[in-house]
């Protein structure tokens, strides 16, 4: 018995080949789909930090401008920052309205090409949900208060733990890394007294 091979009509192969196409459209519309899924809810860094010395912490006067010891700070607060880039730099300065916050971040922002915004530290959920909003994936530098620094860090989901920081305590950067899935870190660093820029 002889078996007759039947070939496919034109239009059965060209409604393969339209298959076939549509599966490889769709392949590449997820695969670039997911990719920049993944890319766009990548990990936001805000590293909280207070601002720089004043000769009395203790005052009722609250906008001081920076000793002479503060500027010192202020310029080694820029290099830390400078020397910790690995991957990226800060995209992005916040200050409080008060003028010893932005001296703190004049050096960097000078360094980096930027300005600072300013907004009111004390609108912790307000001021939070901007900066998520407008920097995701970012590097952002807050330069902010003592007493504000841990309300900031919690409504972040971050270290519920941070020590109060006391009038003469300006040696400490807070960085709160919230990724787009798992748990979010908070890692305090001294970058005043004891540390030093590496040798160039």
């Amino acid at each position: 018995m002889t078996r007759v091979q039947v070939r496919p009509s034109a239009k059965t192969r060209q409604r393969r080949r339209r298959r076939r196409a549509i599966t490889l459209l769709t392949y590449i519309v997820v695969v670039f789909g997911l990719a920049w899924f993944f890319e766009s809810q990548g990990t936001t860094t805000i590293i909280f930090v207070r601002h720089a010395d004043v000769d009395d912490p203790t005052t009722l006067n609250l906008d001081q401008p920076l000793n002479t010891a503060g500027l010192a700070r202020a310029e080694m607060l820029a290099e830390f920052l400078g020397q910790v880039d690995v991957v990226a730099g800060v995209n992005a300065i916040y200050v409080s309205p008060l003028k010893q916050t932005h001296q703190t971040a004049a050096p960097l922002a000078k360094r980096l090409g930027i300005d600072y915004k300013v907004a009111d530290p004390y609108d912790v959920v307000g001021f939070m949900n901007t900066v998520l909003f407008e920097h995701k994936r970012e590097i952002v530098l807050v330069v902010t208060h003592s007493d504000i620094i841990a309300p900031l860090v919690e409504e972040l989901h971050g270290s519920k733990n941070i020590a109060d920081i006391g009038p003469n305590d300006y040696d400490d950067i807070f960085i709160v890394s919230i990724p787009w899935f798992g748990k979010v870190k908070t890692l305090q660093l001294p970058y005043g007294i004891g540390w030093q820029p590496p040798a160039s």
